[in-house]
């Protein structure tokens, strides 16, 4: 028995990236096929491992995911067949290739009520091995992105860049860069709308789980007597599984949003699962090895629901690990001016409608907002204003609307504003920063990189 990790080629492989991510178990009697096979993926694939029996096949299923399984059919140990057949039972689900060399019907059949996904005759070369692999791993991959894509359209979402200079979202992003290498579970906190998912997404992207799914689920939108299927999926009376959140997400991040909102029940199976990182699917026997980052987010006090034992309290430490809070956007007015710069140029594009001209009256006004809805609130305002052609009364200054974006140089409209506000409120810094919303470090900061000048 041998173990191959991360001995991938360095050079791009013709055979695709889903075999370059793949963990792969073989499973053959005959010590040079199993180096023939060995060999031939070792280097092509994440994770390699072998095993020489059935018995040692399971073993190794019960300690590990492999997304495919290269099964020989004739072994000293048993038929291939009916020792998958009895994992199917137990419930073993990753997508299988059996190898044979004898091609009869009968055999054929078998391996199809089997769930096998391809059938490769003995004896043959590593091209075509290879290319039985790489097909079958990209149909598995095409499944799973056409079901997280429809759960995607279902959910809705938040997408797009993680917006903010200010300096709390400075400090958000670099705390989100120290974690992300790491398998810790992390907890966003913040008010609705004050970009929870946005950040959670950032933090995938910054991970070497990147290239993996990142799926989202609102546990406030799903019934609770529905979500555990949900999470776990299902296992049906034919022993086909209907997968869940937890195995559409391996090896990506699966982020829980409105955590609070989770039923008791939900919240103990979780709780197994964050110490175990294994579940089972509703009607399986076997419980199955996950890779996942588990991500959470909340705006209600969770301390308070632990407190009035709404919130078990064992789970509330397993995720409060490490938390990350998400600032409101009126203890960041500053970025107002770049967040509706961005808002505005998108909805633009996005609806063909040109973009409304932003002055500083209009942008003073957005900044004196308290935004209860925080960046949500404002993305909503622009989307609205862009369509209606005009800011509500509350907003508008003198814009009208264009032809062409009016924020083609943001530092020019936010130097512009700042100025203004200076000049309402005679000079004095210390106003124009309660104005603005901001520090008056900020706006001597600002205004000494502009002017070089010293504080007035």
């Amino acid at each position: 028995m041998s173990v191959w990790t991360d001995a991938r080629v360095n050079e791009a492989d013709a055979y695709g990236p889903q075999l370059a991510s793949a963990q792969v178990l073989v499973v053959d009697d005959e010590p040079g096929m199993r180096n023939f096979l060995a060999k031939t993926f070792g280097p092509r694939v994440k994770r390699l491992e072998e095993a020489a029996s059935p018995r040692e096949a399971s073993a190794k299923l019960d300690q590990a995911h492999f997304d495919l399984v290269i099964l020989d059919n004739l072994m000293v140990g048993g038929k291939g067949l009916d020792w998958l057949n009895e994992q199917r039972r137990k419930g073993f689900f990753a997508d299988t290739i059996l190898i044979t060399a004898y091609a009869d019907l009968d055999t054929a059949i078998a391996a199809l009520r089997a769930g096998v996904s391809d059938f490769v005759l003995k004896p043959f070369r590593a091209n075509q091995i290879l290319g039985a692999a790489a097909r079958t791993l990209d149909r598995k991959n095409l499944r799973r992105d056409n079901t997280l894509l429809r759960h995607a359209l279902h959910k809705g979402g938040t997408h797009g860049p993680l917006l903010g200079r200010s300096l709390r979202m400075t400090e958000v992003r670099a705390l989100i860069d120290k974690v992300a290498p790491l398998p810790t579970p992390v907890l966003f906190t913040g008010g609705t709308g004050t970009g929870k998912e946005l950040a959670a997404r950032h933090l995938h992207l910054r991970s070497d789980r990147a290239a993996r799914p990142f799926v989202a689920v609102n546990c406030a939108t799903i019934p609770p007597d529905r979500l555990a299927e949900e999470l776990f999926g299902r296992v049906d009376a034919s022993g086909t599984l209907k997968p869940g959140l937890f195995l559409l997400a391996d090896g990506g991040t699966l982020f829980f949003d409105e955590v609070a909102q989770m039923s008791e029940p939900t919240q103990a199976a979780l709780l197994r699962v964050l110490e175990d990182m294994r579940i089972r699917p509703l009607g399986a026997e076997r419980e199955m090895p996950l890779d996942l980052r588990l991500c959470f987010a909340t705006n209600a006090d969770l301390p308070g629901l632990v407190g009035s034992g709404r919130f078990r309290v064992d789970l509330w430490h397993r995720i409060n690990v490490m938390q990350i809070a998400m600032p409101p956007l009126k203890g960041r007015s500053e970025d107002i001016v770049e967040l509706t710069a961005h808002f505005m140029k998108h909805f633009s594009g996005a609806l063909g409608l040109p973009s409304l001209a932003l002055d500083d009256e209009t942008l003073m006004n957005l900044s004196r907002y308290d935004w209860p809805g925080n960046v949500r609130e404002l993305r909503n305002l622009i989307e609205r204003s862009v369509i209606l052609g005009t800011f509500p009364p509350d907003f508008s200054g003198h814009g009208e609307v264009t032809g062409a974006p009016a924020l083609e140089n943001l530092d020019q409209v936010t130097q512009r504003h700042i100025q203004r506000v200076l000049d309402a409120c005679d000079g004095n810094r210390a106003e124009a920063a309660r104005r603005l919303g901001v520090s008056r470090k900020t706006v001597d900061r600002k205004m000494s990189a502009w002017t070089g000048t010293g504080r007035r």
